[in-house]
């Protein structure tokens, strides 16, 4: 079969269970490979009937047939995975098919983008981990989560091991390529309909995966949370921003100390000030979101300019 076969024939394949078999089998030859050898492990056809269930050499040769090209490649030394398989074992192995197990609902810090509240509750909705208010029960930061993340880490561990994922997607969306799929994205700054803007937020970032039809949306503000420049000015100051949360970053934009702007138009620019004590962050970002100018002051300095 071709890889231009389309997606119902492609994943038509893995109806049976011998040829699951066969992917499992091959993913576990990798883990058992001991030596440093960064290539993929490859499995001969007598190794593999060694490995899986099957009647008869006849039948294993058809099913091997059926996966390759679109899930396995062939050699002289044996079969390893394609792109295409090495995915799809993955999320086979991992059980990302299921439903994410149970967690408890428990308080966490953080704050309220619309009423200040510090008391937030994380709990599980809908397969995103979810952080709500307290008091006004509303959303205030959603992100996916996976049954093996759900499964592998439990409470404080699952909390943090979200805001470590986060922070690390955070980035690469801000580089312009998808956590998804790798593919590439494309970046609008648009400003908020009355109805969603709070005091502090009147604009969003909008990418967009032209792959995989991806949508990741952000307030500006936090477009530049995890930048080197302000990931620099927080650890100067005593601060892993990188170990931070978005619902953690929330204060800042709710007391007002991190604050973005439109500050020109045809083009459009925007700049972003991240505040701590006496010191600030200025960053401005063109209409497409990329930062064009990072500068350090102190408060003092910028009065004695105002």
């Amino acid at each position: 079969m071709g890889v231009k076969e389309p997606a119902n024939a492609v994943f038509g394949l893995l109806s049976d269970e011998t040829r699951v078999e066969i992917l499992r089998a091959i993913a576990v030859a990798e883990s058992e490979h001991e030596n440093a050898d960064p290539s993929p492990a490859e499995l001969s056809f007598s190794e593999i009937y060694e490995r899986i269930n099957v009647d008869n050499t006849s039948k294993l040769s058809y099913h091997l047939g059926e996966l390759t090209e679109t899930f396995l490649r062939k050699s002289d030394d044996g079969y390893s995975f394609t792109h295409a398989g090495e995915q799809i074992v993955r999320f086979l192995l991992s059980g990302n098919y299921e439903k994410p197990a149970d967690f408890d609902p428990q308080p966490t810090s953080g704050t309220c983008l619309y009423c200040g509240e510090t008391t937030l509750i994380a709990q599980l909705h809908h397969q995103y981990f979810q952080i709500e208010c307290a008091s006004c029960e509303r959303p205030v930061s959603a992100f996916p989560i996976t049954p093996a993340q759900a499964r592998s880490w439990t409470d404080n561990d699952l909390v943090d091991n979200v805001k470590q994922k986060q922070a690390i997607d955070y980035e690469q969306i801000r580089r312009g390529t998808c956590p998804e799929c790798a593919g590439r994205l494309s970046t609008e700054v648009a400003r908020l309909p009355e109805s969603q803007r709070t005091e502090t937020i009147r604009h969003l970032v909008v990418d967009r995966c032209r792959e995989c039809l991806r949508r990741y949306n952000s307030p500006l503000t936090y477009r530049v949370a995890y930048h080197p420049a302000s990931v620099a000015f927080h650890w100067d100051r005593g601060i892993d921003i990188t170990s931070k949360g978005l619902w953690e970053l929330h204060g800042h934009v709710y007391e007002g100390r991190w604050v973005s702007e439109r500050i020109s138009t045809d083009p459009d620019e925007y700049e972003i000030v991240l505040r701590y004590d006496g010191d600030i962050l200025r960053i401005r970002l063109d209409s497409y979101a990329t930062i064009t100018h990072t500068e350090r002051a102190r408060s003092r300095d910028v009065a004695d300019q105002e």
